[in-house]
């Protein structure tokens, strides 16, 4: 071991040290050339990005639905993708409709149609699904669905009711509708959202148990005799907000530490690599694994670029992930997409100049250790580094890394 070995800091000061005496640190670091330190560094950015990941999540909302959805599985609403599951009071016809739907991730590829010839009257019926929870802090809030009157065209309702059952159709509560459908046009998709267990609601002699919901049905009636066509999509209860599962947070977390160590390898390989190849255009020589090595303690700085941005996530309120921003209609889905954003512009903007101060550091802890390593003047070193991050930045654009 030679004397300045020995004199040499012990790893984890040469880390502290590339923060506030960066070239004192790459002195030590060039004359005494360990893959310890990057390895370290690695290990401090994975568990800095899990944390992140985790503040992240802590104030990450997302709506829980019945039925659940989760397109990626092939779960949608299941409810108005089965005419099986469909009854008619009134005596319609019920069948799928494959070519009149909501154009949505969450709403499948289809619509139940219901028809009627010559009567005043429409029902449609879904009975047994479950005993849903409408009261209570953990209740469902609200009842949604899409409607849409194909025939009659130029008659108005008389009247419009979705009545909600509890074990039987003798136990129930209804919703007066009409209003909503008092102007009805044909051939228009209405979107209703009606809140439960509060409001308008009415109730028969037996009103529903609020916590023990086990079907629905929607009644429309006209003035006089007509040939009825409705279809129903999207039909979901909804309303209740909450974070990953346990067992959600740890996959996540998970894969985004797998991410953020690829992540960090292919930035340091990339960074050194260009930086490798700069020098050399620039007229000097020097081997691979000085600039590795000290491209991989420059990346400290992308440990303290994720602390800081842990630090920015006080700046978040909670927030709320719709069925829309999820898996709604390409306008709802921007519509959301646009709210989140703007409930989070402090946020981004803060971490967009952490990003631009991040950048400028890692180029100037590039230039020293070229300089170093090299003998360039601060111009050529500058110039070296400044190509080797920007394209290395440049080139994770494009492949999104």
């Amino acid at each position: 071991m030679t004397e300045q070995q020995k004199k040499s800091s012990p790893v984890y000061y040469q880390v502290l040290k590339i923060l506030y005496a960066p070239h004192k640190a790459f002195k030590e670091i060039t004359q005494n050339q360990k893959y310890i330190g990057p390895v370290l560094i690695l290990i401090l950015f994975v568990a800095t990005s899990a944390g992140y990941g985790y503040a992240i999540l802590s104030r990450s909302y997302i709506e829980q639905t019945l039925p659940k959805v989760d397109s990626s599985a092939g779960h949608f609403d299941a409810w108005t993708e089965n005419a099986n599951l469909w009854s008619s009071p009134s005596g319609a016809n019920v069948r799928e409709n494959f070519t009149d739907f909501i154009n949505g991730s969450y709403y499948g590829n289809r619509s139940i149609e219901f028809s009627m010839l010559n009567s005043p009257q429409i029902s449609m019926q879904l009975m047994n699904i479950g005993q849903i929870n409408c009261s209570g802090p953990d209740g469902y809030k609200n009842v949604s669905l899409r409607a849409k009157l194909v025939d009659p065209q130029n008659t108005n309702f008389s009247s419009a009711f979705i009545y909600l059952f509890s074990g039987n159709t003798s136990n129930y509560s209804y919703y007066n509708l009409t209003d909503t459908f008092s102007n009805s046009t044909a051939n228009v998709w209405y979107n209703l959202t009606i809140p439960l267990a509060e409001g308008n609601w009415a109730n028969n002699s037996t009103p529903a148990d609020w916590s023990n919901i086990t079907g629905l049905k929607l009644e429309f009636s006209w003035p006089q005799n007509v040939n009825s066509t409705m279809l129903i999509d999207g039909l979901f209860f909804r309303g209740v907000f909450q974070g990953p599962s346990e067992s959600a947070a740890a996959s996540y977390l998970f894969s985004d530490s797998v991410s953020s160590l690829f992540q960090f390898v292919i930035r340091w390989i990339f960074i050194s690599g260009i930086l490798f190849l700069a020098v050399k255009a620039l007229g000097a020589k020097t081997p691979w694994k000085p600039i590795l090595i000290s491209v991989g303690f420059a990346l400290i700085i992308l440990v303290v670029q994720t602390i800081a941005n842990t630090i920015a996530v006080s700046t978040l309120i909670t927030l709320h992930y719709p069925l829309e921003f999820l898996g709604g209609t390409s306008a709802e889905t921007t519509a959301a997409f646009n709210q989140i954003i703007s409930q989070t512009s402090v946020f981004y903007t803060v971490t967009a100049y952490i990003q631009m101060a991040v950048l400028i550091w890692i180029i100037a802890l590039c230039a020293i250790a070229t300089r170093l390593l090299v003998q360039f003047s601060w111009i050529k070193s500058a110039v070296a580094g400044m190509v080797a991050v920007a394209a290395t930045y440049f080139i994770g654009l494009i492949l999104g890394i």
